[in-house]
Formats: structure tokens, sequence, C-alpha cells
């Protein structure tokens, strides 16, 4: 990778964590109970998969039993939502990926253990939507593996309002990436650990990987690192 924990280190400053987003409404905690026990209730006796294409691949906060490498038509990655927590701020807003509509994805495809399954549901809204509005991009999807088809639930498909941006191109998306960081984290490192994930587990993203040497080529630009002849 051309991206290097070196290079992102550079990215990475000290952001005042801003709290809760006042324009969104969280999950009240009956929301959140009535809408794991329904996804729960809807993969019935069958076992329960999540697709996984961006940080839970990393850091999927769920007990997985087993994991398949599995593809995704009709979806492809997008960093389209724009974020100003996290991995972003007012100052400096990042892009967090999602899926949009076309093409295919290739990704992880994770078990979850069947013990306490509503309780590992519940954490996982919690942390990947959190609000009534963005539970609308959970949604169950086909995924291809070598041991055949599986149905798995997948966050932030399809998601809309005023937060996405759509048709950036890949320089664009490459500038704020390089620039961005939170309380959490810088958007770079977000890339990196990605990229880092997929490869580990046997998974090259086309454009996943010349983003990643975009990114590289823009933070050694604004840090004044000469690029190799």
């Amino acid at each position: 990778m051309t991206l290097t924990q070196e290079l992102v280190l550079l990215s990475v400053r000290t952001e005042e964590d801003p709290g809760a987003d006042p324009t969104r409404v969280p999950l009240s905690e009956e929301q959140l109970s009535e809408l794991a026990k329904r996804l729960h209730d809807e993969a019935a006796d069958e076992p329960l998969w999540i697709f996984a294409y961006g940080s839970l691949i990393w850091k999927p906060d769920f007990d997985a039993i087993l994991w398949r490498r599995g593809r995704v038509r009709g979806w492809h990655r997008s960093f389209c939502l724009r974020m100003t927590r996290w991995r972003g701020s007012e100052k400096q807003p990042g892009l967090m990926m999602a899926l949009r509509r076309g093409g295919q994805c290739n990704g992880i495809a994770y078990r979850l253990a069947d013990s306490d399954r509503i309780g590992q549901i519940r954490r996982m809204i919690r942390r990947e939507v959190g609000t009534l509005e963005d539970a609308s991009t959970i949604r169950w999807i086909t995924v291809e593996t070598d041991d055949g088809p599986l149905r798995a639930l997948v966050f932030w498909a399809g998601p809309k309002g005023e937060r996405v941006v759509a048709n950036q191109s890949l320089s664009n998306v490459a500038k704020i990436l390089a620039r961005a960081c939170g309380h959490m984290g810088s958007c770079a490192e977000y890339l990196y650990l990605t990229v880092h994930h997929l490869e580990m587990k046997g998974i090259r993203d086309r454009n996943l990987w010349r983003l990643q040497e975009m990114v590289a080529a823009e933070i050694k630009r604004i840090h004044g690192i000469p690029e190799l002849a």
C-alpha cells in the first residue's frame, strides 16, 4: 500500500468531541428494542449474517463465529456521507462510506453467535445508525459466497437526505480524506484500515486501491514530502 501508517499519522490531530448532532433525533430505548427484535424475528431460525464492507470489517462490535468472502450485486462502495463528527469536523467535514445503487461490492459476511442475538443487533444499530431516520438504511441483501448465497443484514445501504454527497470525483474525495479528522480519528486512517483489512482477507477493491494511492500523494503534497522517482 502507498498509504502507510506513517502517512496516516500525519493526518491525525487532536479534535474535541462536539457531542451529539442537535439536528438528529436519537432512537429511544423503546424504538431501539423494537427495531432489534423485528430484525431478529425476520431472521427467524436461520443463522444471522452481517455484510461488512467498511469499518465493520476491522471493528465489528459483535460476536462472529464464522466469516466468508462475499459479493453483493447491485450495490457499490461510495464515500458519499458528509460527516462533521467522529472523523470530521464542522471546520473540515469528512466523508464516510455507504452503499449506493449499481455495480457490485466485495466484502465480508460474518455470522453472529446465536447467543444474545437481540443484544448484538442493538449494539450494532446504536453504533451504526442511532437515529430513526438512518434506520431506513438497514437492509436485507443477498450475498454470493463460494459456499452459496446467503441472506445478510447491511447498514447504510441507499442513504438519503442532506448529508448525502453525490457524484464526487475520486480526486475530490482524496482531497477530503487527506484533510478531515475528528475526535475518533482521521478519514485517511478509516480508508487505510479498510483497505488493509480487505487485503488481509484476500480482497482488493480497485477504486479503494486507487483512492489510497491518491490520498497518500495528497498527504505528501500537504506536508511537502517529495514523491520518489
